[in-house]
Protein backbone atom coordinates (compact mmCIF):
# COMPACT_ATOMS: atom_id res chain seq x y z
CA UNK A 1 0.00 0.00 0.00
CA UNK A 2 1.39 3.42 -1.02
CA UNK A 3 2.49 5.65 1.79
CA UNK A 4 -0.39 7.79 3.06
CA UNK A 5 -0.42 11.02 5.08
CA UNK A 6 -0.28 10.38 8.82
CA UNK A 7 -3.85 11.61 9.38
CA UNK A 8 -5.30 9.30 6.70
CA UNK A 9 -3.23 6.35 7.90
CA UNK A 10 -4.43 6.99 11.44
CA UNK A 11 -8.06 6.99 10.33
CA UNK A 12 -7.48 3.73 8.43
CA UNK A 13 -5.97 2.09 11.52
CA UNK A 14 -8.88 3.28 13.66
CA UNK A 15 -11.35 1.92 11.10
CA UNK A 16 -9.54 -1.41 11.28
CA UNK A 17 -9.77 -1.39 15.09
CA UNK A 18 -13.51 -0.75 14.82
CA UNK A 19 -13.85 -3.67 12.42
CA UNK A 20 -12.04 -5.96 14.86
CA UNK A 21 -14.22 -4.78 17.75
CA UNK A 22 -17.50 -5.32 15.87
CA UNK A 23 -16.29 -8.70 14.56
CA UNK A 24 -15.52 -9.93 18.07
CA UNK A 25 -18.83 -8.59 19.36
CA UNK A 26 -20.60 -10.59 16.62
CA UNK A 27 -18.64 -13.70 17.72
CA UNK A 28 -16.94 -14.06 14.34
CA UNK A 29 -13.39 -15.22 13.63
CA UNK A 30 -11.27 -13.52 10.99
CA UNK A 31 -11.74 -16.63 8.85
CA UNK A 32 -15.52 -16.45 9.10
CA UNK A 33 -15.50 -12.76 8.18
CA UNK A 34 -13.18 -13.57 5.27
CA UNK A 35 -15.68 -16.16 3.99
CA UNK A 36 -18.55 -13.68 4.30
CA UNK A 37 -16.71 -10.92 2.40
CA UNK A 38 -14.94 -13.05 -0.19
CA UNK A 39 -11.46 -12.11 1.07
CA UNK A 40 -8.84 -14.38 2.61
CA UNK A 41 -8.12 -14.39 6.33
CA UNK A 42 -4.68 -12.77 5.94
CA UNK A 43 -6.20 -9.82 4.08
CA UNK A 44 -8.84 -9.38 6.77
CA UNK A 45 -6.06 -9.39 9.37
CA UNK A 46 -4.19 -6.67 7.45
CA UNK A 47 -7.38 -4.60 7.08
CA UNK A 48 -7.98 -4.76 10.84
CA UNK A 49 -4.42 -3.55 11.42
CA UNK A 50 -4.83 -0.72 8.92
CA UNK A 51 -2.21 -2.15 6.57
CA UNK A 52 -4.54 -3.00 3.67
CA UNK A 53 -7.32 -1.16 1.92
CA UNK A 54 -10.71 -2.53 0.95
CA UNK A 55 -13.46 -1.18 -1.28
CA UNK A 56 -16.97 -0.15 -0.29
CA UNK A 57 -18.37 -3.58 -1.19
CA UNK A 58 -16.16 -5.15 1.49
CA UNK A 59 -17.22 -2.64 4.15
CA UNK A 60 -20.90 -2.97 3.29
CA UNK A 61 -20.71 -6.76 3.60
CA UNK A 62 -18.57 -6.58 6.76
CA UNK A 63 -21.01 -4.09 8.32
CA UNK A 64 -23.88 -6.53 7.77
CA UNK A 65 -21.92 -9.60 8.89
CA UNK A 66 -20.75 -7.87 12.09
CA UNK A 67 -24.18 -6.34 12.79
CA UNK A 68 -22.61 -2.88 13.01
CA UNK A 69 -25.85 -1.13 12.01
CA UNK A 70 -24.11 1.10 9.46
CA UNK A 71 -21.29 2.25 11.75
CA UNK A 72 -18.50 0.58 9.76
CA UNK A 73 -19.82 1.69 6.38
CA UNK A 74 -20.27 5.26 7.59
CA UNK A 75 -16.73 5.36 9.00
CA UNK A 76 -15.35 3.99 5.70
CA UNK A 77 -17.16 6.67 3.71
CA UNK A 78 -15.86 9.38 6.07
CA UNK A 79 -12.34 8.08 5.48
CA UNK A 80 -12.78 8.11 1.70
CA UNK A 81 -14.26 11.63 1.78
CA UNK A 82 -11.33 12.88 3.87
CA UNK A 83 -8.85 11.18 1.54
CA UNK A 84 -10.53 12.67 -1.53
CA UNK A 85 -10.33 16.15 0.00
CA UNK A 86 -6.64 15.63 0.79
CA UNK A 87 -5.89 14.34 -2.73
CA UNK A 88 -7.64 17.32 -4.27
CA UNK A 89 -5.67 19.75 -2.09
CA UNK A 90 -2.44 17.92 -2.92
CA UNK A 91 -3.13 18.10 -6.67
CA UNK A 92 -3.91 21.80 -6.36
CA UNK A 93 -0.70 22.38 -4.43
CA UNK A 94 1.36 20.55 -7.05
CA UNK A 95 -0.30 22.56 -9.81
CA UNK A 96 0.49 25.83 -8.05
CA UNK A 97 4.08 24.79 -7.54
CA UNK A 98 4.38 23.84 -11.22
CA UNK A 99 2.90 27.13 -12.34
CA UNK A 100 5.16 29.13 -10.02
CA UNK A 101 8.20 27.25 -11.28
CA UNK A 102 7.15 27.79 -14.90
CA UNK A 103 6.72 31.50 -14.27
CA UNK A 104 10.22 31.73 -12.88
CA UNK A 105 11.60 30.05 -16.00
CA UNK A 106 10.30 32.92 -18.10
CA UNK A 107 12.57 35.85 -19.06
CA UNK A 108 11.32 39.41 -18.40
CA UNK A 109 10.24 39.66 -22.08
CA UNK A 110 8.07 36.56 -21.67
CA UNK A 111 10.35 34.22 -23.65
CA UNK A 112 11.50 30.95 -22.11
CA UNK A 113 15.18 30.75 -21.25
CA UNK A 114 17.25 28.69 -23.66
CA UNK A 115 19.89 28.01 -21.08
CA UNK A 116 19.32 25.51 -18.29
CA UNK A 117 22.12 27.13 -16.29
CA UNK A 118 20.43 30.51 -16.44
CA UNK A 119 17.23 28.93 -15.11
CA UNK A 120 18.83 27.22 -12.13
CA UNK A 121 19.09 30.29 -9.82
CA UNK A 122 15.41 31.06 -10.52
CA UNK A 123 14.41 27.71 -9.03
CA UNK A 124 15.38 29.04 -5.62
CA UNK A 125 13.17 32.07 -6.17
CA UNK A 126 10.34 29.75 -7.14
CA UNK A 127 10.69 27.86 -3.88
CA UNK A 128 10.59 31.12 -1.99
CA UNK A 129 7.46 32.26 -3.83
CA UNK A 130 5.83 28.91 -3.13
CA UNK A 131 6.58 29.30 0.57
CA UNK A 132 5.21 32.84 0.61
CA UNK A 133 2.06 31.80 -1.22
CA UNK A 134 1.54 28.88 1.16
CA UNK A 135 1.93 31.23 4.14
CA UNK A 136 -0.59 33.62 2.61
CA UNK A 137 -3.11 30.83 2.01
CA UNK A 138 -2.67 29.43 5.54
CA UNK A 139 -3.26 32.87 7.04
CA UNK A 140 -6.28 33.70 4.87
CA UNK A 141 -9.67 33.35 6.54
CA UNK A 142 -13.32 34.26 6.10
CA UNK A 143 -14.16 33.02 9.62
CA UNK A 144 -12.11 34.95 12.15
CA UNK A 145 -11.30 34.61 15.84
CA UNK A 146 -14.25 36.70 17.03
CA UNK A 147 -16.78 34.47 15.29
CA UNK A 148 -15.27 31.31 16.75
CA UNK A 149 -15.01 32.81 20.23
CA UNK A 150 -18.70 33.70 20.15
CA UNK A 151 -19.61 30.22 18.89
CA UNK A 152 -17.61 28.63 21.70
CA UNK A 153 -19.38 30.86 24.21
CA UNK A 154 -22.72 29.82 22.71
CA UNK A 155 -21.84 26.15 23.23
CA UNK A 156 -21.33 26.90 26.92
CA UNK A 157 -24.62 28.84 27.08
CA UNK A 158 -26.54 25.91 25.60
CA UNK A 159 -24.84 23.44 27.96
CA UNK A 160 -25.79 25.66 30.90
CA UNK A 161 -29.38 25.95 29.63
CA UNK A 162 -29.75 22.18 29.29
CA UNK A 163 -30.97 21.41 32.88
CA UNK A 164 -33.86 23.89 32.75
CA UNK A 165 -34.81 24.04 29.05
CA UNK A 166 -37.31 21.63 27.44
CA UNK A 167 -35.35 19.31 25.13
CA UNK A 168 -37.39 20.22 22.04
CA UNK A 169 -36.73 23.94 22.58
CA UNK A 170 -33.02 23.36 23.17
CA UNK A 171 -32.81 21.14 20.11
CA UNK A 172 -34.16 23.84 17.84
CA UNK A 173 -31.45 26.25 19.00
CA UNK A 174 -28.79 23.57 18.53
CA UNK A 175 -29.99 22.92 14.96
CA UNK A 176 -29.69 26.61 14.09
CA UNK A 177 -26.13 26.82 15.33
CA UNK A 178 -25.12 23.56 13.68
CA UNK A 179 -26.42 24.92 10.39
CA UNK A 180 -24.20 27.98 10.80
CA UNK A 181 -21.19 25.82 11.68
CA UNK A 182 -21.83 23.69 8.60
CA UNK A 183 -21.74 26.79 6.38
CA UNK A 184 -18.52 27.98 7.98
CA UNK A 185 -16.86 24.63 7.29
CA UNK A 186 -17.10 25.49 3.59
CA UNK A 187 -15.59 28.94 4.11
CA UNK A 188 -11.93 29.88 3.81
CA UNK A 189 -10.14 29.59 7.16
CA UNK A 190 -6.84 28.80 8.84
CA UNK A 191 -5.97 25.30 10.01
CA UNK A 192 -6.32 26.38 13.65
CA UNK A 193 -9.72 27.91 12.95
CA UNK A 194 -10.78 24.72 11.19
CA UNK A 195 -9.89 22.66 14.24
CA UNK A 196 -11.77 25.01 16.58
CA UNK A 197 -14.79 24.81 14.30
CA UNK A 198 -14.68 21.01 14.37
CA UNK A 199 -14.67 21.10 18.17
CA UNK A 200 -17.67 23.47 18.24
CA UNK A 201 -19.53 21.21 15.84
CA UNK A 202 -18.69 18.16 17.94
CA UNK A 203 -19.99 19.73 21.18
CA UNK A 204 -23.20 20.90 19.49
CA UNK A 205 -23.78 17.47 17.92
CA UNK A 206 -23.17 15.78 21.27
CA UNK A 207 -25.61 18.06 23.08
CA UNK A 208 -28.11 17.56 20.27
CA UNK A 209 -27.80 13.79 20.68
CA UNK A 210 -28.49 14.17 24.40
CA UNK A 211 -31.64 16.18 23.70
CA UNK A 212 -32.79 13.53 21.20
CA UNK A 213 -32.27 10.84 23.86
CA UNK A 214 -34.31 12.87 26.33
CA UNK A 215 -37.11 12.88 23.75
CA UNK A 216 -36.61 9.15 23.03
CA UNK A 217 -35.70 9.95 19.42
CA UNK A 218 -33.06 7.24 19.32
CA UNK A 219 -32.23 7.00 15.58
CA UNK A 220 -31.64 10.76 15.44
CA UNK A 221 -29.55 10.54 18.63
CA UNK A 222 -27.41 7.77 17.12
CA UNK A 223 -26.77 9.83 13.98
CA UNK A 224 -25.74 12.91 15.98
CA UNK A 225 -23.48 10.84 18.22
CA UNK A 226 -21.71 9.44 15.15
CA UNK A 227 -21.23 12.96 13.84
CA UNK A 228 -19.91 14.20 17.19
CA UNK A 229 -17.48 11.28 17.44
CA UNK A 230 -16.26 11.79 13.88
CA UNK A 231 -15.67 15.53 14.34
CA UNK A 232 -13.95 14.91 17.68
CA UNK A 233 -11.70 12.30 16.10
CA UNK A 234 -10.66 14.69 13.32
CA UNK A 235 -10.03 17.44 15.89
CA UNK A 236 -8.08 15.10 18.20
CA UNK A 237 -10.48 15.86 21.08
CA UNK A 238 -10.51 12.78 23.33
CA UNK A 239 -12.83 14.23 25.96
CA UNK A 240 -15.66 14.70 23.46
CA UNK A 241 -15.08 11.16 22.17
CA UNK A 242 -15.37 9.91 25.76
CA UNK A 243 -18.59 11.87 26.27
CA UNK A 244 -20.01 10.18 23.15
CA UNK A 245 -19.45 6.75 24.72
CA UNK A 246 -20.86 7.94 28.06
CA UNK A 247 -23.95 9.42 26.40
CA UNK A 248 -24.60 6.20 24.52
CA UNK A 249 -24.15 4.30 27.79
CA UNK A 250 -26.95 6.35 29.34
CA UNK A 251 -29.24 5.71 26.35
CA UNK A 252 -28.61 1.98 26.56
CA UNK A 253 -29.15 2.06 30.33
CA UNK A 254 -32.60 3.63 29.92
CA UNK A 255 -33.48 0.83 27.50
CA UNK A 256 -32.45 -1.91 29.94
CA UNK A 257 -29.14 -2.84 28.30
CA UNK A 258 -27.20 -2.84 31.56
CA UNK A 259 -24.25 -5.00 30.44
CA UNK A 260 -23.82 -2.95 27.28
CA UNK A 261 -23.99 0.25 29.35
CA UNK A 262 -21.22 -1.15 31.52
CA UNK A 263 -19.03 -1.78 28.48
CA UNK A 264 -19.65 1.68 27.04
CA UNK A 265 -18.92 3.36 30.39
CA UNK A 266 -15.59 1.57 30.61
CA UNK A 267 -14.75 2.49 27.02
CA UNK A 268 -15.41 6.14 27.90
CA UNK A 269 -13.12 5.93 30.91
CA UNK A 270 -10.35 4.44 28.77
CA UNK A 271 -10.47 7.37 26.32
CA UNK A 272 -11.21 10.28 28.67
CA UNK A 273 -8.32 12.47 29.86
CA UNK A 274 -7.39 11.68 33.46
CA UNK A 275 -9.45 13.63 35.98
CA UNK A 276 -11.73 15.14 33.33
CA UNK A 277 -15.46 15.57 33.79
CA UNK A 278 -16.02 12.88 31.16
CA UNK A 279 -13.89 10.42 33.15
CA UNK A 280 -15.85 11.13 36.34
CA UNK A 281 -19.25 10.93 34.66
CA UNK A 282 -18.34 7.66 32.92
CA UNK A 283 -17.29 6.19 36.28
CA UNK A 284 -20.61 7.27 37.78
CA UNK A 285 -22.41 5.71 34.83
CA UNK A 286 -20.57 2.45 35.49
CA UNK A 287 -21.82 2.52 39.07
CA UNK A 288 -25.41 2.98 37.92
CA UNK A 289 -25.09 0.04 35.53
CA UNK A 290 -23.76 -2.16 38.35
CA UNK A 291 -26.68 -1.04 40.52
CA UNK A 292 -29.21 -2.06 37.88
CA UNK A 293 -27.44 -5.41 37.63
CA UNK A 294 -27.85 -5.86 41.40
CA UNK A 295 -24.13 -6.01 42.18
CA UNK A 296 -23.57 -4.08 45.44
CA UNK A 297 -19.82 -4.70 45.77
CA UNK A 298 -19.05 -3.30 42.32
CA UNK A 299 -21.58 -0.49 42.79
CA UNK A 300 -20.02 0.76 46.02
CA UNK A 301 -16.53 0.49 44.50
CA UNK A 302 -17.58 2.73 41.60
CA UNK A 303 -19.14 5.25 44.00
CA UNK A 304 -15.89 5.34 45.98
CA UNK A 305 -13.88 5.97 42.78
CA UNK A 306 -16.17 8.84 41.87
CA UNK A 307 -15.74 10.38 45.34
CA UNK A 308 -11.95 10.22 45.02
CA UNK A 309 -12.08 11.88 41.60
CA UNK A 310 -14.44 14.63 42.71
CA UNK A 311 -12.90 15.48 46.11
CA UNK A 312 -9.97 17.58 44.76
CA UNK A 313 -12.16 19.51 42.32
CA UNK A 314 -13.04 23.16 43.02
CA UNK A 315 -16.66 24.17 42.53
CA UNK A 316 -16.96 25.43 38.94
CA UNK A 317 -18.13 28.95 38.18
CA UNK A 318 -21.15 27.56 36.34
CA UNK A 319 -21.95 24.23 38.00
CA UNK A 320 -25.14 23.85 35.98
CA UNK A 321 -22.99 23.30 32.85
CA UNK A 322 -23.90 19.84 31.59
CA UNK A 323 -20.30 18.90 30.76
CA UNK A 324 -18.63 20.20 33.92
CA UNK A 325 -18.65 18.03 37.00
CA UNK A 326 -19.22 19.48 40.46
CA UNK A 327 -19.89 18.08 43.98
CA UNK A 328 -23.68 18.52 43.66
CA UNK A 329 -23.69 16.25 40.64
CA UNK A 330 -21.72 13.67 42.57
CA UNK A 331 -24.32 13.62 45.35
CA UNK A 332 -27.14 13.37 42.79
CA UNK A 333 -25.59 10.38 41.05
CA UNK A 334 -24.93 8.65 44.36
CA UNK A 335 -28.61 9.14 45.25
CA UNK A 336 -29.74 7.56 41.97
CA UNK A 337 -27.24 4.71 42.19
CA UNK A 338 -28.19 3.80 45.76
CA UNK A 339 -31.92 4.12 44.97
CA UNK A 340 -31.55 1.65 42.10
CA UNK A 341 -29.58 -0.68 44.35
CA UNK A 342 -32.37 -0.56 46.94
CA UNK A 343 -30.12 0.95 49.59
CA UNK A 344 -32.13 3.06 52.11
CA UNK A 345 -29.13 5.42 52.33
CA UNK A 346 -30.37 6.92 49.07
CA UNK A 347 -32.90 8.90 51.10
CA UNK A 348 -30.31 11.12 52.77
CA UNK A 349 -28.50 11.89 49.49
CA UNK A 350 -31.79 12.62 47.72
CA UNK A 351 -32.93 15.01 50.44
CA UNK A 352 -29.58 16.79 50.31
CA UNK A 353 -29.96 17.43 46.57
CA UNK A 354 -33.55 18.61 47.01
CA UNK A 355 -32.44 20.96 49.77
CA UNK A 356 -29.67 22.41 47.60
CA UNK A 357 -31.51 22.71 44.29
CA UNK A 358 -35.17 23.02 45.24
CA UNK A 359 -35.43 24.92 48.53
CA UNK A 360 -38.67 26.65 47.41
CA UNK A 361 -42.10 25.22 46.63
CA UNK A 362 -42.30 26.53 43.04
CA UNK A 363 -41.63 23.24 41.24
CA UNK A 364 -41.70 24.96 37.84
CA UNK A 365 -38.36 26.59 38.71
CA UNK A 366 -36.63 23.34 39.56
CA UNK A 367 -33.67 22.15 37.51
CA UNK A 368 -33.96 18.64 36.11
CA UNK A 369 -31.79 17.13 38.84
CA UNK A 370 -34.27 18.24 41.52
CA UNK A 371 -37.07 16.29 39.84
CA UNK A 372 -34.82 13.24 39.52
CA UNK A 373 -33.88 13.54 43.19
CA UNK A 374 -37.57 13.39 44.14
CA UNK A 375 -37.95 10.16 42.18
CA UNK A 376 -34.82 8.77 43.88
CA UNK A 377 -36.33 9.79 47.21
CA UNK A 378 -39.57 7.99 46.34
CA UNK A 379 -37.69 4.79 45.49
CA UNK A 380 -35.80 4.97 48.78
CA UNK A 381 -39.05 5.55 50.71
CA UNK A 382 -40.60 2.50 49.07
CA UNK A 383 -37.79 0.37 50.53
CA UNK A 384 -38.77 1.50 54.02
CA UNK A 385 -42.54 1.21 53.34
CA UNK A 386 -43.22 4.95 53.64
CA UNK A 387 -45.62 4.79 50.76
CA UNK A 388 -47.57 8.02 51.31
CA UNK A 389 -44.35 10.04 51.24
CA UNK A 390 -43.18 8.15 48.15
CA UNK A 391 -46.38 9.07 46.32
CA UNK A 392 -46.02 12.72 47.33
CA UNK A 393 -42.40 12.92 46.13
CA UNK A 394 -43.30 11.33 42.79
CA UNK A 395 -46.24 13.71 42.28
CA UNK A 396 -43.94 16.65 42.93
CA UNK A 397 -41.48 15.37 40.34
CA UNK A 398 -44.22 14.86 37.76
CA UNK A 399 -45.83 18.26 38.38
CA UNK A 400 -42.47 20.03 37.93
CA UNK A 401 -42.51 19.31 34.19
CA UNK A 402 -38.80 18.44 34.41
CA UNK A 403 -39.12 14.68 33.91
CA UNK A 404 -38.12 14.18 30.27
CA UNK A 405 -39.56 11.28 28.21
CA UNK A 406 -36.39 9.20 28.55
CA UNK A 407 -36.86 9.31 32.34
CA UNK A 408 -40.57 8.46 32.42
CA UNK A 409 -39.71 4.85 33.19
CA UNK A 410 -38.15 5.92 36.50
CA UNK A 411 -41.41 7.48 37.63
CA UNK A 412 -43.24 4.41 36.31
CA UNK A 413 -41.31 2.21 38.74
CA UNK A 414 -42.83 4.11 41.66
CA UNK A 415 -46.31 4.11 40.11
CA UNK A 416 -46.22 0.35 39.55
CA UNK A 417 -44.92 -0.32 43.06
CA UNK A 418 -47.74 1.76 44.59
CA UNK A 419 -50.32 0.00 42.42
CA UNK A 420 -48.95 -3.40 43.39
CA UNK A 421 -49.61 -2.56 47.05
CA UNK A 422 -53.13 -1.36 46.22
CA UNK A 423 -52.83 2.01 47.91
CA UNK A 424 -55.72 4.50 47.64
CA UNK A 425 -53.27 7.03 46.13
CA UNK A 426 -52.49 4.70 43.23
CA UNK A 427 -55.28 5.95 40.97
CA UNK A 428 -54.34 9.61 41.32
CA UNK A 429 -50.65 8.85 40.82
CA UNK A 430 -51.39 6.81 37.70
CA UNK A 431 -53.53 9.63 36.31
CA UNK A 432 -50.75 12.17 36.86
CA UNK A 433 -48.21 9.83 35.26
CA UNK A 434 -50.33 9.21 32.18
CA UNK A 435 -50.93 12.94 31.87
CA UNK A 436 -47.17 13.49 31.88
CA UNK A 437 -46.72 10.86 29.17
CA UNK A 438 -49.40 12.40 26.97
CA UNK A 439 -47.90 15.83 27.48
Amino acid sequence: MAREPAAIAGMRRELGHHLAAFRRAADLTQGQLADATGFDRTTVNHIEKGRSRADERFWQTADQACRADGALLTAYRELEATKATYDQQERQRELEVARATAAQLQQPNGQASSSLWLAVPDLGDGDELEALELARRVGASDVGDETLTRLEAMVDELAVAYPTTPPAVLLERIRQHLGYVSRLLDARKTLHEHQRLLVVGAWLSLLGATAHIDLKQYPAAAARLKTAASLARHAGHDEIRAWCYETEAWRVLTEGGYRRALELSRAAQAIAPAGSSAAIQATAQEGRAWARLGQPKETYAAIERVNKLVSPLPKPDRPEHHYRYDPDKSVAYVATTLAWLGDPAAEGFSREIISRLAPHDDVAKWPRRAASANIDLALALLVTDRLDEACDATLRAISSGRVVPSNHWRAAEVVEAVEARQLPEAAGLREAYEGMRRG
